[in-house]
């Protein structure tokens, strides 16, 4: 037996809309519920005479009565024993006494919307045609106040309750009862007059898609106290699809590229596309890919695509000045059509720079660098050239824009300042060694995306208590992993709350991973890259000074003699852009003496935080135990090399230590003596700190890692240093062209290059250091 205290609907009330009746139920013996009203069941015991059985079925009433006074005097007053009509702070006095009425015994039954209670969201709508517009067009706006199934205008919102209201309060929903917190309904209410008085007008495009990945202004995050999202919005209208598009960039169809001289793979049609589409929205894109799969080439795709479209002003493209002639050279080959221009003082003169600035200054902008598809500068130079600034841009392009990662330095303040409607950011590390990396990134590309930098730390403080708090670390994994197109790799489900990060930089940041499968089957299983290198001043010297003694020596040489001059002095060539220590016997080996040595360090750094190993090749044993050192003070482990002293017993030993799974990050490898046989697929990045004039002798060496057992694909960094023997082999091999029937024996041999056969002219200008291809 137990006592029911019952609260329904009194529809026909308005000013008593409840009804509350107490009831008794037993249960009889055939399992069925036998229920009479508890002034007949009362009645009955009194009239038996059974005063303990009274006391018994009261009992509970008078227990709970000691907690809630309502209830004490209903008891008091003998009115519990008749049906009642309640007005609704009487109903919301019985709801908040549930706890109280179950500990003492009763049964309460109760309307099923107070079990199904739901927090009042702003719920937002967003139509419009974006496609034609820019990041700032405004796109139609409706916000309306949510409650479970129920929609309210601001108007009908204020009207909900009293403004002394506190706690769990009943409001009525046009027709229907719900049950909510009042001060969770007061400041859903507040939001919702705040977000229509800002977007009166409209919202713009970035704004749109901020909201739809769950953020409400630039100033503030989308969740309340509890962690728990207030905002709700959709895409409605022809801006359903395009926001589909910016959160889907498979859903966007590749256009062909007249003029690109490269097959762009699947996945790098789609990049290219995405560039474009956001471009043409006036939005920002961060495009970050892992290494190797094809940055630049994306990039410059996109800028050929723009200028097929008609005129437009050039792009600004600002990269680390290691990378200034690498993207020069990237568009020769690529984009030869684009017109690019170096922006540099080594490249562009004093003259160029005072015109440009003239022009920029003056009452024509846009003069300064008419003609121009695409003009690189360093971030160096943007920090010093304000003037920049004036100048008409279609784009801002940043390579490496981790270096713009802390907000305060002088070159991350520079390119923000330059305006354009449409950014890029090209970075294979978005998030280096904080979350805190990826507001400085964003600003950049979308300001106000991600809100103001305190609010953001702020954010990320309090998200990163939370982790704490679960014991784990899903902050780094929700954004970056979380970010990878394929989708493969969830974040930690315990991490939900750094999701919203991820929603909302999701739209702007494309991230492909080599491990990612669907790009995996349809990359090759080798890349080769070059990576120019740039000759110190110390090794510039050193280079002249041996050209200008074969010069010498050349003169009245016989075949026999000339020919040692020759190959002697290639060699003493090669070991001068290696390292000039190598050259001179000195043997300090200072990475900073050598621009390939400077180049290696940035390379062995970024495979060092993506967890790469790295096998490196040289043909010169000298130089392999200062490679090893380098290698070493980068991975911060030492690793191990192989060359013509090695015993065969260690070679294996050396392998098999590398091949563990917990094996040294690095090898380095004599090119003769390690080139064959050996089976290294622990690595899937190789190294050729200096080039073999033999290709094949290279592939051999390459094949000790892309071999059967390898399960990634294979990348090749072909280090080249600018404007010297190198880069003019280089250009033979890959081109065939100039002087390439002299040097090379045939089309399609991988012959030795017969460079002993040059006559002395053709000879020196091969070997002569080109001044100009570097500055």
């Amino acid at each position: 037996m137990r006592v029911v205290l019952r609260l329904v609907e009194n529809p026909d009330d308005a000013e008593r809309p409840f009804a509350f009746l107490a009831s008794v139920e037993t249960r009889e013996g055939s399992g069925r519920t036998g229920r009479q009203r508890l002034l007949a069941a009362a009645r009955e015991r009194a009239e038996a005479g059974d005063a303990a059985g009274l006391a018994g079925l009261l009992a509970p009433l008078h227990a709970a009565g000691e907690r809630l006074p309502w209830l004490r005097e209903l008891v008091a007053s003998r009115h519990v024993y008749h049906p009642l009509r309640f007005d609704v702070a009487m109903a919301t006095a019985f709801l908040r006494g549930v706890p109280e009425m179950r500990d003492a015994g009763l049964e309460a039954r109760l309307p099923d919307w107070w079990k199904k209670r739901a927090k009042p969201k702003v719920d937002v709508k967003i139509g419009g045609t974006a496609s034609r517009v820019g990041a700032e067009a405004l796109l139609d706006f409706h916000a309306a106040l949510a409650l479970g199934d129920a929609t309210l205008s601001a108007e009908e919102a204020d009207g909900l309750m009293d403004d002394d209201a506190t706690g769990e309060t009943l409001v009525l929903l046009k027709g229907r009862w719900a049950a909510v917190d009042a001060e969770q309904l007061r400041q859903a209410i507040a939001r919702l007059h705040a977000l229509s008085r800002q977007n009166l007008d409209g919202v713009t495009l970035l704004a749109a898609m901020r909201m739809l990945g769950g953020s409400a202004g630039a100033t503030e995050e989308a969740l309340d106290g509890d962690g728990e999202p207030w905002l709700h919005a959709t895409a409605g209208g022809a801006f359903r699809e395009t926001a589909a598009r910016l959160r889907d960039p498979a859903r966007l169809q590749p256009a062909s590229i007249p003029g690109l001289r490269a097959t762009l793979r699947p996945y790098q049609q789609e990049g290219v596309a995405w560039l474009r589409f956001l471009g043409g929205l006036g939005l920002g894109a961060c495009l970050a890919d892992d290494m190797g799969l094809g940055k630049t080439l994306q990039v410059l795709a996109a800028l050929r695509a723009d200028k097929e479209e008609g005129p437009r002003p050039p792009s600004l493209l600002v990269v680390p000045a290691s990378l200034l002639h690498n993207w020069e050279e990237e568009a020769k080959r690529f984009t030869p059509d684009l017109a690019v221009e170096l922006l540099h003082p080594g490249t562009s003169g004093g003259d160029r720079l005072e015109r440009a600035e003239a022009a920029a200054r003056g009452r024509t902008p846009a003069k300064a660098f008419r003609g121009r598809d695409l003009v690189v500068t360093t971030y160096a130079m943007a920090g010093r050239l304000d003037w920049l600034a004036l100048c008409p841009w279609s784009r801002v392009i940043l390579d490496e824009a981790q270096a713009i990662k802390n907000p305060a330095t002088k070159q991350a303040r520079a390119v923000k300042k330059i305006p354009a409607p449409a950014r890029i950011a090209m970075t294979g590390t978005p998030v280096e060694n904080r979350l805190s990396d990826l507001w400085s990134l964003f600003d950049f590309l979308n300001p106000g995306l991600l809100g103001s930098r305190v609010g953001f730390k702020k954010l990320l403080a309090r998200l990163d208590r939370e982790s704490a708090d679960r014991g784990g670390d899903g902050l780094k994994e929700a954004t970056v992993r979380g970010s990878e197109a394929d989708g493969s790799e969830e974040p930690d489900r315990g991490s939900a709350r750094y999701g919203r990060i991820r929603g909302l930089v999701q739209p702007y940041l494309l991230r492909r991973s080599k491990t990612d499968k669907s790009v995996i089957s349809d990359l090759p299983d080798k890349t080769v890259t070059r990576t120019w290198c740039e000759l110190t001043p110390k090794q510039v010297k050193l280079y002249e000074a041996t050209v200008d003694r074969l010069a010498e020596q050349l003169d009245g040489a016989d075949d026999i003699r000339r020919k040692g001059l020759v190959v002697q002095t290639l060699t003493r060539l090669k070991q001068c852009c290696n390292h000039p220590d190598q050259l001179t016997g000195e043997g300090g080996y200072e990475p900073r003496q050598s621009g390939k040595m400077r180049r290696l360090v940035e390379l062995a750094e970024r495979l060092a935080e993506a967890d790469e190993r790295v096998l490196v090749f040289t043909q010169f044993r000298e130089v392999i135990d200062p490679l090893r050192n380098l290698l070493a003070d980068v991975f911060g482990r030492r690793g191990d090399a192989i060359h013509g002293g090695v015993p065969v017993a260690k070679r294996k030993k050396i392998v098999a230590r590398f091949q563990a799974e917990d094996g040294p990050p690095s090898l380095v490898l004599s090119l003769k003596a390690a080139g064959v046989g050996l089976n290294l697929t622990a690595a899937a990045q190789v190294v050729h700190f200096d080039r073999w004039w033999n290709p094949a002798v290279e592939d051999q060496a390459t094949d000790r890692a892309f071999r059967i057992g390898q399960k990634r694909n294979v990348f090749v960094h072909t280090m080249i240093t600018r404007g010297t023997i190198e880069e003019k082999i280089d250009a033979m091999i890959e081109d065939k062209r100039a002087l390439a029937g002299a040097v090379l024996p045939g089309e399609g041999d991988t012959g030795e290059l017969k460079l002993t056969e040059l006559d002395d002219d053709a000879l020196l200008n091969l070997v002569r250091l080109d001044l100009d291809a570097f500055g």
